[in-house]
């Protein structure tokens, strides 16, 4: 595999990027695009490839490469200004622009792209703010752009959400897939939409949990610890589509009337859980629900499903344990 993965913006997300292609052994050229002068751009490379070296000095730490595995990876980044880039990204066959979030710089970015990278090579927006229907207007042949929306720190979270603009072909899409494949991401698909999925539904928890501390509902400590321990970790292992399914969906629309009239309309369910109901689709015991279980062996999958969690548990340390009570010290009163 001879062709490039070119990367354009050389910063936290460019970084983040670039050790996920270099981990997984691909060739990376990455560019700076700002205008610089001499010294500054001097600078910049210098801080970008310390930050490079670190973080995958960290992935050592963490046991994933050994340093020999680092350094060769080093060898792998070729770190360059526009200037020098041309070459390098005719034979790209995917192209991430990660210039920072403004209209502006993208603006300059797919410019510059389109008079330089291959016509038929893909170029994929990580913004998280522009839709791709707002940016697809602004690269020559937009049935190679899409967007492709990765979650920091990059290299680790195997997430990228993907949003297809309307001209976007599907040859594009299906290669862009598999590259982030070859770099262990699980690629999702989402509609051009604010906040694609995943900004989305963090925004409503997060917002959520802040205004519970606001309103003397709980500590942060321990709206946290809920969090960790009880919400992230049944969703961790249970999509929220799914425990929906998992508990009912009638249950859901009762719980959301309920809070919806005790502390705010915001609560109130969407129409679909209550056509759901309507429609005997409440989940697991009706055999459907936002999925179809006919033909699904439920014991085996609801083991399944408990297994992965008693392995999360058991990495947290908070396994249950036979007899836990009766070798536990005894507890000191304060």
């Amino acid at each position: 595999m001879n062709d490039r993965i070119g990367i354009i913006g050389a910063g936290r997300m460019g970084e983040g990027i670039t050790v996920s292609y270099l981990l997984a052994g691909r060739d990376v050229t990455l560019v700076d695009i700002k205008p610089r002068s001499p010294d500054a751009q001097k600078e910049l490379h210098a801080r970008v490839l310390a930050n490079l070296r670190r973080e995958l000095g960290t992935l050592c730490q963490l046991g994933l490469l050994n340093a020999d595995q680092a350094d060769a990876a080093m060898h792998r980044v070729r770190l360059c200004h526009r200037d020098e880039a041309a070459a390098d990204l005719r034979a790209a066959r995917v192209i991430f622009e990660a210039v920072p979030e403004r209209l502006d710089a993208k603006r300059d970015a797919f410019q510059w792209l389109g008079q330089t990278c291959a016509p038929d090579g893909i170029i994929a927006s990580t913004t998280s703010t522009f839709l791709v229907t707002e940016l697809a207007g602004l690269v020559p042949h937009p049935e190679r752009f899409l967007n492709a929306h990765w979650l920091n720190p990059a290299y680790l979270i195997p997430l990228v959400e993907v949003s297809r603009g309307p001209r976007t072909g599907d040859a594009a899409v299906q290669e862009l897939l598999d590259v982030l494949r070859q770099a262990g991401k699980v690629p999702v698909q989402c509609a051009p939409a604010a906040g694609y999925i995943v900004p989305r539904i963090q925004a409503l928890a997060m917002n959520e949990a802040a205004r519970m501390v606001e309103e003397g509902v709980a500590s942060a400590e321990d709206i946290d610890t809920a969090v960790r321990l009880g919400f992230g970790l049944r969703f961790s292992v249970l999509g929220l589509l799914e425990f929906i399914d998992w508990g009912g969906g009638d249950i859901l629309y009762y719980a959301s009337r309920y809070l919806s009239e005790a502390i705010a309309p915001r609560f109130a369910s969407p129409e679909v859980i209550a056509s759901n109901m309507e429609n005997g689709r409440n989940g697991l015991r009706d055999g459907q629900g936002f999925y179809d279980y006919a033909g699904v062996d439920v014991n085996a999958y609801k083991l399944e499903r408990l297994k992965q969690l008693c392995q999360r548990l058991e990495m947290m340390g908070r396994l249950p344990r036979i007899d836990a009570a009766r070798t536990a010290p005894p507890s000191v009163a304060p």
